[in-house]
């Protein structure tokens, strides 16, 4: 059978249009269709401009800690409506930058939601098109509980478009989305509370680095309510929201934004129709080539709902594309996969966390950690602390995990990522020269194992 085209990507976000250029490259038929906007939520209303905000909101330190060095500072003042317009034209100019790039590479963009209607054939408004091959990169969406008044509630989706900065603003949630923005409206000054239903922030990450993080928001002045639940939101009688949680708190807020995850974006795409295995999440089931269980049907990133982040959905997607049109068989490999988090301090971390380790390799698992001021606040007097971590297999000596949570943390970690991929050992770290002064040096000049205290390690 003669198809329109030899491979259609629904979704054209960081993944999928990864895979449809690199395919095109090979000299593949390629189609992609999109509903919203060219760049996903990376680049649309995701990392990109969350980022951006960030850079903006840590200029009220930086004033702060000026004076200490040497500078007068008048008073600052800060624009939002400055600030938000110029990230969005950032954001437009990237949204142009990839549609060239789709056109460059001879992909025919379809703007609309694809929808399956057999294993070869998407239906996207009035339009019916087949493909060889099909692939799945529809990313996620935020969630929302289902409680009272949630029509109230913002998520990330709407927090770059705000026409002002809430003075008072109370964030559902304790994730990357949720620390990220805490620190954001924070650094312009807003008043912050964060409800999390667990006792510490950051779920799956180091638990020492949770801890870390939480000390240092609260330093900041963020408000953290541990193992609190929602129970409802009402507007109130003036002005603002008033947010009730289920042991009776009322907490006052301009503004209620939740941060509660977000699930694989499945919804009508015609999945169950033609047979695509999803599970309770509706994440599309795929195997070790990103194959779902239908042989012609793929499936990359969010959507997969295994390590939801945008430099893996990129290389599931070039690795898509070697396989089918290069003739060199590819697999993604989701170990040692370094992250970032850019709450303020931000985080960066790569390998396993001691707790995974120890359930892993049990009680042959050492420990190294450091926890120091850094230089730069040896003047300013700022309180901020830098804390750094090593996992390392007891056994072998391989390090398992590099943790970190300070300045330039994510900087720091994405060069450590290369050696805890490589299989390097502590001793290696041991014989490499620290790059003085810096914080980056202290992974290298570690010599003493931790020894958690007996109540601490039995809990």
């Amino acid at each position: 059978m003669a198809y329109d085209y030899d491979l259609f990507v629904i979704g054209a976000g960081s993944g999928g249009v990864r895979a449809s250029r690199i395919a095109a490259g090979y000299g593949a038929r390629v189609g992609i269709c999109e509903d919203y906007r060219v760049g996903g939520t990376c680049v649309i209303r995701g990392c990109v401009p969350k980022k951006l905000l960030v850079y903006g909101s840590k200029f009220a330190h930086e004033f702060e800690d000026a004076a200490a060095y040497g500078w007068t500072v008048h008073q600052p003042s800060h624009s939002w409506a400055t600030l938000r317009d110029n990230v969005n034209k950032e954001v437009d100019r990237l949204n142009g930058v990839y549609l060239r790039l789709l056109d460059g590479a001879g992909v025919k963009l379809h703007m609309g939601r694809g929808r399956l209607m057999d294993r070869h054939t998407i239906e996207i408004g009035s339009q019916t098109i087949t493909a060889e091959k099909i692939l799945v990169a529809t990313g996620g969406a935020p969630v929302v509980p289902e409680i009272r008044g949630r029509e109230f509630a913002i998520t990330s989706n709407e927090a770059f478009h705000l026409p002002e900065l809430p003075k008072r603003i109370t964030i559902v949630g304790g994730g990357y989305i949720a620390v990220e923005f805490a620190g954001i409206f924070r650094g312009f000054g807003s008043d912050v509370v964060e409800i999390i239903r667990r006792e510490e922030l950051l779920n799956g990450f180091d638990d020492d680095l949770r801890v870390a993080l939480a000390q240092e928001m609260r330093g900041r002045g963020i408000e953290i309510h541990a193992r609190t639940q929602v129970a409802r939101i009402e507007k109130a009688p003036r002005e603002g929201y008033s947010v009730f949680t289920t042991i009776g708190q009322e907490i006052s807020a301009d503004l209620v934004m939740y941060a509660t995850g977000r699930a694989p974006n499945t919804k009508g795409l015609g999945l169950d129709a033609v047979g695509v295995k999803t599970n309770e999440r509706g994440a599309v089931s795929v195997d070790e080539w990103q194959r779902s269980s239908i042989p012609n049907i793929y499936a990359i990133g969010d959507v997969t709902d295994q390590l939801n982040l945008t430099p893996v959905a990129i290389s599931e997607g070039r690795a898509i594309a070697e396989t089918l049109y290069n003739n060199n068989p590819t697999k993604m490999d989701h170990e040692n996969v370094p992250t970032a988090v850019f709450s303020q301090p931000p985080i960066g971390t790569v390998g396993l966390s001691e707790e995974q380790a120890r359930r892993q390799y049990g009680d042959d698992v050492d420990i190294y950690c450091a926890r120091f001021k850094p230089m730069k606040n040896t003047l300013s007097g700022r309180d901020e602390r830098t804390f750094m971590k090593l996992v390392v297999d007891g056994k072998t000596d391989r390090v398992l995990g590099c943790h970190m949570i300070g300045v330039d943390a994510p900087e720091i970690i994405q060069g450590l990522a290369i050696a805890v991929k490589c299989g390097a050992s502590k001793r290696i770290f041991d014989q490499t020269v620290g790059l003085h002064p810096s914080a980056a040096e202290e992974f290298v000049t570690m010599r003493e194992k931790f020894v958690r205290p007996q109540k601490q390690a039995a809990e």
